[in-house]
């Protein structure tokens, strides 16, 4: 039996690779399922795995570690099926941008929220810095001082010009990194300023909807220079969340938690109930209008169609 880091999947195989730094592509058998976990892929890019060959040669995964965390969204079919974008990260880069095409906020929400729920921190990267014109800047600055304030970390860069680019390097040293966000949003070219040599084939933007092009398929994890591992997600449209209880939804909303310990009842919504601290918090603007609107977006998830809200 040998051990590895699962680096890529394509489907029906995955590529570990080996604690002794050799390359294998390896299957799952037709019944491995985690146990408690309903997803679409059972193994995932980060996943550290035993494998073992059968008399043909074949490698076959029979064993996962614990992992440390994982992030996963509704699976792409609108089932109740989850699918994992990786697993075992130390943070997650949600590339987002102002225009050219523009970021849902409810997706952002929705992503942050899932992150909160599963462990993975989050850092907010604006891109295409260098196309913005002047009220672009202005919403930029404003949604960097909601989510600075909120305590997430934001970065805005240019992948082109390289502009902030050499600050997020460093934020990247030695770390696992996720990249994710809607299609179109320069997620490819990000990859390419920090790894050249891979040459990874970057979408066009409709013109017509302003909305981009997928151009990965399948999640794969790329080692740093620097040390660590960026790994690569296929383009999002909507996030859906998972088995939210409507009680713990407010739990993955920092600033809605933190006054929800004040508010009147132990069992408080949010939505309409009397001596509600987040009412009166969202009244006096110190939380905002559109992170509450994604809070109840979340809420209210009871139809497939809730799920494509990021499109």
């Amino acid at each position: 039996m040998r051990h590895g880091l699962v680096i890529k999947n394509t489907g029906s195989w995955y590529q570990v690779k080996t604690d002794d730094g050799t390359f294998i592509e390896c299957k799952i058998k037709g019944n491995f399922r985690l146990k408690g976990i309903r997803t679409t892929n059972p193994v995932a890019v980060g996943d550290r795995v035993n494998i073992e060959e059968n008399s043909e040669g074949t490698a076959f995964i029979v064993s996962i570690d614990s992992r440390e965390n994982y992030i996963i969204r509704k699976a792409s079919n609108l089932s109740k099926e989850a699918h994992i974008l990786a697993a075992n990260i130390d943070q997650a880069l949600l590339l987002v941008t102002v225009n050219y095409p523009q970021t849902n906020l409810i997706f952002i929400d929705r992503f942050l929220a899932t992150a909160e729920a599963y462990r993975v921190p989050v850092r907010l990267v604006f891109n295409k810095t260098d196309l913005y014109d002047a009220g672009d800047k202005e919403l930029l600055r404003g949604l960097i001082n909601l989510y600075d304030y909120i305590g997430y970390p934001c970065s805005p860069v240019s992948a082109v010009t390289g502009e902030g680019m050499e600050r997020l390097r460093e934020e990247l040293r030695c770390k696992v990194s996720l990249l994710a966000g809607n299609s179109g949003v320069g997620k490819s070219s990000l990859i390419n300023f920090f790894l050249p040599e891979l040459h990874l084939r970057t979408g066009n933007i409709s013109h017509l909807y302003h909305k981009g092009m997928h151009t990965t398929t399948f999640s794969e994890m790329y080692p740093l220079p620097e040390g660590g591992y960026l790994i690569d997600t296929p383009g999002v449209k909507g996030f859906g969340t998972i088995d939210f209880a409507p009680e713990e939804v407010s739990h993955f909303f920092p600033e809605i938690f933190k006054f929800s310990r004040e508010c009147r009842f132990g069992n408080c919504t949010h939505r309409h109930e009397p001596g509600c601290a987040v009412l009166q918090a969202l009244e006096e603007h110190r939380i905002s209008e559109s992170r509450y609107a994604s809070y109840l977006s979340i809420m209210s998830d009871s139809t497939a169609g809730k799920y494509r809200l990021g499109d």
